[in-house]
């Protein structure tokens, strides 16, 4: 079912505050970030800024058109891809994964047996809204000591599989990866292509995002990036921060692969939400919050986005980390106002909003 905001008046044009971006990502590196890179947007105006250092070693200043690991904002992309698909007749949203990759919900990464509980028809759909049923897959229990490794993606949809299912498709919605990896293998099942030539040839080239790739089991970022760094604790209980801009992140695949930048990413959003990416149809489906069973709680996601309402409006934001790297992308519903970060936070993992990229969103949106 469409989302219905709350009725609210219609706020006059406001420009981005200048002044308070700059105060939110001001005084960088301290301990919450190294570097900061923000570019604001839409019918009210723009403002760019950046602040921080490249690396902890020269400090010299951070480079506002550095590349970045986009973590999960990936996954709008993905859910652009397959929708783009959807509205070709390549995919069919209500007919179940079963239908296409039957294989999947056989034995396990290690030959094991499913859970006796059998997976009910899970629709295209229930990927695309986060409420597929599907356990989190199994991942390095080190990850920081694993970063140059490579897991493939197909044995962490066979480790969620052999767990079997939380709840029946459509019944709630749960925030995870694992729908967006197995979208990604349904994305290469129906087009005999991979994945990342998909998302090339159908978001990224006619966009021109020239700084955005899938960098696969290539642990480095290509062309200019800023150093990410993450806090590790000594024995003692003390902390240091860890150089972490190395790693390989293919498991993370279509849920949370994508290096980008902040231009990139703004070209994307505006196209996106523009209704240059999407026919009119999809579009209102990647924005549509879905009905869930009587007793849980409420829906928060879309196909892909998160909705929320901040200062008054209507936000459709995506969020991402990974280790050393935050970012975000969010437009208003009125095309008044659009945002992308990208934060280079040490505790990107971490409980909690990142207290830069919280200054940065209270400067831009509220």
């Amino acid at each position: 079912v469409p989302r219905t905001p709350a009725a609210t008046a219609e706020a006059p044009s406001v420009r981005p505050d200048a002044k308070a971006l700059r105060e939110a990502i001001k005084g960088l590196p301290d301990a919450d970030a190294t570097a900061a890179l923000v570019r604001v947007g839409g019918t009210d105006g723009t403002w760019r800024g950046s602040s921080g250092v490249h690396d902890l070693v020269t400090h010299r200043k951070a480079d506002p058109h550095g590349r970045f690991r986009a973590g999960s904002t990936t996954k709008i992309v993905t859910a652009a891809v397959a929708l783009r698909l959807a509205a070709e007749g390549t995919l069919d949203l209500d007919k179940p994964v079963q239908h296409y990759m039957p294989e999947l919900f056989g034995k396990g990464p290690f030959g094991e047996e499913p859970s006796g509980k059998e997976f009910r028809p899970i629709p295209v759909r229930s990927l695309l809204n986060y409420t597929s049923g599907l356990k989190p897959g199994d991942g390095f229990d080190d990850e920081y000591a694993h970063r140059y490794d490579t897991l493939d993606p197909r044995t962490v949809v066979a480790s969620a599989i052999a767990k079997g299912p939380q709840h029946d498709p459509g019944a709630e919605q749960h925030y995870r990866n694992i729908g967006y990896t197995v979208l990604g293998l349904l994305i290469e099942r129906v087009t005999g292509d991979t994945y990342a030539h998909q998302a090339r040839q159908r978001v990224f080239e006619p966009l021109r995002m020239r700084d955005t790739y899938f960098p696969g089991a290539d642990p480095r970022i290509r062309g200019p990036h800023n150093r990410g760094y993450q806090k590790m604790e000594r024995p003692d209980g003390t902390t240091r921060l860890v150089d972490v801009t190395e790693w390989n992140q293919s498991d993370r695949f279509a849920a949370g692969d994508m290096i980008s930048s902040t231009a990139d990413l703004e070209t994307f959003t505006r196209a996106l939400f523009g209704g240059k990416v999407l026919p009119s149809a999809q579009l209102k489906e990647m924005l549509t919050l879905p009905r869930l069973a009587p007793g849980v709680p409420e829906a928060v996601f879309g196909g892909g986005p998160q909705y929320m309402e901040i200062g008054g409006k209507a936000v459709w934001l995506k969020t991402g980390a990974r280790y050393g790297y935050t970012s975000l992308i969010a437009a208003t519903e009125d095309g008044s106002r659009t945002l992308v970060y990208s934060v280079n936070a040490t505790d990107a993992k971490g409980q909690g909003m990142n207290p830069v990229a919280e200054r940065i969103v209270g400067a831009a949106l509220r």
